[in-house]
């Protein structure tokens, strides 16, 4: 059969991903909505409002869409697998219940204590309790210390403070940040675990698994991992600190246990897992969930599989995970972010972006990106996502910058560490 498939979304992961799908030989017509720039050149772009799920079913019908395929999380928290369920369309995300464990901090860190499944120590106050939450880290005090807000932030809504006067600041900043308040209406107050982070990545039916890929994020806006959070500055996958011996525990520990626990409890989980983890001295703990894929690990994961992208999705939608063999090339990709001068905080729009025909050697994902007439501008904080490969991570890293180099924009910035964690290894 020959599909005709519907991706949400408008990122540099839903680029991947979108990127992914058009080279499957069982596709027919690829639409991606609202999509960017980059995603009109691998399929057609739409213009749907993702968050009007009527909206949505309609262009669903008027176009025969066989397969829809959600990129981002907040229409999965919304519910829109569960929505599309009750049209017996098929969906390739996890409905609602089970994206809780993105969608609710508090959520996901109960699941965890039920199930045994490593984390680090917590407990969760409300907005009207932020007093205590105050007295509660100056009881602690241990520092850093982590918050949380319990709702879904963008990816940023996670404090690492060092100081009780930093903690004090933050939990200020949460009471009346607009942008903030809702998502941390509920706060988790997590112990700071040490160690280093990593993500891995398992696609599920529901029933069976199978492990898609790990990686490294970049989160901090900084050289050497400083500054604020962010979306994420870059990624490289395979992550050498996901050794043989930690992907056994974190299947046995963590992965096994969240599928078939979401599952004993009546809300299976269908869709991508991303666990991120720190590599503790105890060995692997999650840091937190997510219900699709990292945005930019998505964009170097999906590059080195070897297997039919759209056929893999297929097969979970259709409970058949289990028919498929997912397999990786042997080199190493590495992804640098080009951000908005200004990014995580305030940042102009609608700077022309030179040089992307010039990048040869690595491929392009276009994130916060706009055309207008001939040209490319400047349209978000991540702007584009330029990942590179080589035989081994070093070559990697130098392959991605040469190309990084070939583009430029006002004010453009990007951190010129990626996946130097990784060579230490």
């Amino acid at each position: 059969m020959k599909y005709n498939v519907l991706l949400l979304g408008s990122g540099g992961r839903e680029h991947a991903l979108a990127w992914a799908i058009a080279q499957s030989s069982s596709l027919n017509k690829l639409f991606i909505a609202p999509g960017n720039p980059g995603t009109a050149e691998v399929g057609e772009n739409v213009n749907l409002s993702i968050s009007d799920f009527d909206q949505v079913w309609d262009f669903i019908q008027d176009n025969d869409i066989n397969l829809t395929v959600v990129g981002p999380e907040q229409p999965l928290v919304d519910g829109i697998a569960n929505f599309l369920e009750t049209k017996n369309h098929p969906v390739f995300g996890p409905k609602l219940q089970a994206a809780m464990l993105e969608g609710s901090k508090e959520f996901a860190k109960e699941f965890m204590q039920r199930h045994n499944i490593p984390t680090a120590t917590y407990k969760v106050f409300d907005q009207n309790n932020f007093d205590e939450a105050a007295d509660y880290i100056k009881e602690q005090g241990k520092y850093p210390v982590v918050l949380k807000a319990d709702g879904l932030a963008g990816g940023k809504g996670v404090f690492i403070p060092e100081t009780e006067a930093e903690a004090m600041e933050v939990l200020e900043e949460l009471k009346t940040s607009d942008s903030l308040k809702d998502a941390a209406s509920r706060l988790v107050i997590e112990e700071f675990m040490i160690g280093e982070e990593a993500s891995v990545f398992a696609i599920s039916d529901g029933e069976s698994y199978k492990v898609i890929g790990n990686a490294q994020d970049h989160k901090r806006i900084g050289e050497g991992d400083t500054g604020l959070n962010t979306g994420g500055m870059g990624a490289y996958s395979p992550a050498p600190v996901v050794s043989t011996g930690i992907l056994d525990r974190v299947e046995r520990e963590i992965i096994e246990p969240t599928i078939s626990g979401m599952k004993e409890e009546g809300n299976p989980y269908a869709g991508i897992l991303y666990c991120g983890l720190m590599i503790t001295k105890e060995g692997p703990k999650v840091v937190e969930y997510n219900c699709r894929f990292g945005d930019p690990e998505c964009q170097v994961i999906l590059p080195r599989l070897t297997a039919d992208m759209l056929e893999v999705i297929v097969a979970c939608t259709e409970s058949k995970l289990d028919t498929v063999n997912i397999d990786f090339d042997d080199e190493v990709k590495c992804c640098v972010v080009l951000a908005s001068g200004g990014y995580p905080e305030s940042y102009e729009k609608g700077k022309v972006i030179t040089g992307l025909d010039d990048v040869k050697d690595a491929i392009l994902f276009h994130a916060g990106t706009k055309k207008e007439g001939n040209q490319i501008l400047t349209n978000g904080g991540r702007v584009l996502n330029v990942v590179g490969s080589g035989k081994d991570l070093q070559t990697a890293i130098d392959n991605t910058y040469a190309e990084v180099e070939k583009i430029a924009f006002d004010k453009a910035y990007y951190r010129s560490d990626i996946g130097a964690k990784g060579l230490k290894h």
